[in-house]
């Protein structure tokens, strides 16, 4: 074959221009410090760095923005339920002191003004939030867990509890002392008070979450019920009602009984009729008589019906009317409400304003609304606790007894400190056997309702401890969910440094490696450009 210059030239450029090819390749890896610029550079490499870096772009969301963001929820959660923990345990403590017999004035003042403290206090933790969303209120981040100033709403809530609520309660019958004034002694009305009336009487009770309740006349039936009612289920599985509720205040005497006869009030009435359903809605209570609390206590699962809880005992109720901390009632039951202008002591609701919450609450296929966090492949972990676990109605009720009870015994104390003041300062014989039958009757009452304090803190401190082992229990289940996290993140760590590895392994290139190639590349198109050169001076002159 004849070789001919222009074979030649076109030899030599073809070589010149696959090794400035290759000096352009190393060159461009080099300044990049990618072993590819393109894909069809190396489909392969291509290929396994898509998804390496698809890895890594889920590790890294993981570890360095979920993983966080769970961690500081987490954190929230326990602050605030450390605090509760420790409002709680300062509860008992102040029951254990209550419980004392031999306590002073000064001690009853003492427990009294921290047991208000803590009763102000004791939700409002219940109110933390981490980065504008409420954490002990499910799926509704958006809403605080109580009231921030006073609010008028109405709502209807149906409690779901079981025999176990119900409690006993007992009432001392004062008659008028409680009205005794230095000025009103000697009245119709005080003159004849003695010993004798003064009694005490107990009864059945549900102790509802709220007190200061609507009367029975606000009730609408286009909420859940047009008058409270108690729902249990009877023997043969039949859901029964009892309504019609007697409507009473704690402090009224019964129509139609003797005017100050201290035995005609609501608790001794529920004490003596059997029949008795009495509807307290200024304490939020419903006082039962011995009949009705039998069926109720007769109530029990049965364990063949899976659709329904048999010993369930369903309360409806409504209340318009919510202080500052008391806690919004969608967060615990299923409810109604309606939004409405206060007119003086009406109510006008916006019936167009209804509102249902939790339906499903009455279904035993109930879900807690728990959220959750993607914090690796195919894992989830829970961040929230809901109030329900932990910020309990009963314990802001407990603290609401122990109050009444220990201002009860501080009033009366007071009370009878007067009359024995008054007693020294008068001499008329008559007004002295009115003021002395007054003490008597006084230290009566006195000696009846410090029984029933100490009774009642008793009952406190085993209260107190059963709302302290959830929180601890809440506690726990957070802080295992923080355990977890903690080994989610320690795995992911390592992961993410195994991908990024295993990334920087399939694209970087070895900067040493290249430089040298480089160098190799640049000295080789050189010669070739200067062999090249050297060839292509020689024409057929030359050989003349």
């Amino acid at each position: 074959m004849r070789i001919t210059n222009k074979i030649m030239q076109r030899n030599n450029l073809s070589n010149i221009n696959t090794n400035k090819i290759l000096e352009d390749k190393l060159t461009s890896q080099l300044s990049s410090e990618k072993k590819i610029i393109r894909p069809s550079d190396d489909p392969v490499i291509a290929i396994r760095a898509l998804r390496l870096r698809s890895n890594v772009t889920e590790v890294t969301q993981y570890y360095s923005k979920n993983i966080p963001d769970a961690t500081s929820w987490l954190k929230v959660t326990e602050d605030a339920l450390s605090s509760l923990s420790s409002i709680i345990t300062s509860c008992q403590n102040d029951c254990t002191k209550g419980a004392n017999g031999d306590l002073t004035s000064s001690d009853r003042n003492t427990i009294l003004e921290e047991l208000k403290a803590f009763s102000s206090e004791i939700y409002k933790t219940g109110d933390a939030d981490y980065a504008g969303r409420y954490v002990f209120t499910g799926y509704r981040t958006d809403t605080s867990l109580s009231f921030q100033k006073q609010t008028y709403m109405r709502y209807q809530m149906t409690e779901q509890v079981d025999r176990t609520a119900i409690d006993s309660v007992t009432h001392v019958n004062q008659g008028d002392i409680a009205t005794w004034t230095a000025a009103n002694f000697d009245d119709a009305t005080h003159s004849g008070i003695t010993e004798q009336p003064i009694s005490q009487s107990t009864c059945y009770r549900f102790r509802l979450s709220y007190d200061d309740l609507d009367d029975v006349g606000d009730y609408r039936s286009d909420m859940l019920s047009a008058e409270p009612i108690i729902q249990y289920y009877d023997a043969a599985g039949t859901l029964q009602t009892i309504n019609g509720m007697t409507a009473y205040k704690s402090t009224d005497i019964i129509p139609g009984a003797n005017p100050g006869d201290p035995s005609t009030d609501p608790y001794s009435l529920a004490a003596t009729d059997d029949d008795a359903v009495i509807y307290l809605s200024d304490t939020g209570e419903i006082l039962l008589g011995k009949n009705v609390y039998d069926k109720l206590m007769a109530t029990k699962d049965d364990a063949t019906t899976g659709d329904k809880d048999e010993s369930q005992i369903l309360i409806t109720y409504q209340k318009t009317e919510f202080k500052a901390e008391d806690l919004r009632p969608q967060h615990f039951f299923r409810s109604a409400s309606m939004e409405g202008e206060m007119v003086g002591n009406t109510f006008n609701v916006d019936s167009t304003s209804l509102l249902r919450y939790n339906e499903s609450y009455l279904d035993t296929t109930l879900e807690r609304q728990s959220i959750e966090y993607d914090v690796g492949f195919n894992t989830t972990i829970r961040v929230n606790s809901t109030a329900d676990e932990c910020f309990k109605l009963g314990i802001g009720r407990e603290i609401d007894d122990l109050v009444n009870a220990m201002q009860a015994v501080v009033d009366l104390e007071t009370t009878i400190a007067d009359i024995e003041k008054k007693l020294e300062s008068t001499t008329a014989p008559a007004d002295r056997t009115i003021l002395q039958n007054q003490l008597d009757a006084a230290n009566k009452a006195f000696t009846y309702q410090k029984d029933i304090a100490q009774k009642r803190f008793e009952q406190g401190i085993t209260a107190m401890q059963g709302y302290l082992n959830d929180t601890s229990l809440a506690i726990t289940n957070n802080g295992t969910r923080s355990s977890k996290l903690a080994l989610i993140e320690s795995r992911l760590q390592n992961q993410k440094t195994t991908f990024e590895t295993l990334q920087s392994q399939n694209e970087d290139i070895d900067i040493t490696e290249v430089a040298i190639g480089l160098e190799s590349a640049s000295v080789t198109y050189e010669a070739a450009l200067m062999a090249t050169s050297k060839i292509m001076q020689n024409t057929l002159l030359n050989y003349l």
